[in-house]
């Protein structure tokens, strides 16, 4: 499912414009992503949590020239479902 998707589904649903329904998707996601870029994680109650890893310093191997480079300590986002929300995609059978 797409962005455009997502958009459409809840306009239909809603009956708001898709112009709207697009800025607030838009607004949406772009206050998770500054929120993570704060270092702040996310959550949202019966759907997930964004959360920011650290990943600590650790040496890497550049095979094609046989040289060790260091790869420097960073954070990645992450997204850790909800309990409720991993029980419904199982429990959903084709």
């Amino acid at each position: 499912m797409t962005k455009a998707e997502i958009v459409a589904e809840i306009a239909s649903k809603t009956n708001i414009e898709k112009v709207a329904v697009q800025q607030t998707v838009e607004s949406f996601m772009d206050a998770i992503k500054k929120a993570m870029a704060d270092g702040e994680n996310v959550y949202l109650r019966g759907f997930g949590s964004f959360v920011v890893k650290q990943r600590a310093e650790k040496t890497g191997r550049n095979i094609s020239k046989n040289t060790t480079i260091i790869i420097p300590a960073h954070n990645i986002p992450s997204f850790k479902p909800a309990k409720v929300f991993v029980g419904e995609v199982k429990n959903k059978v084709k």
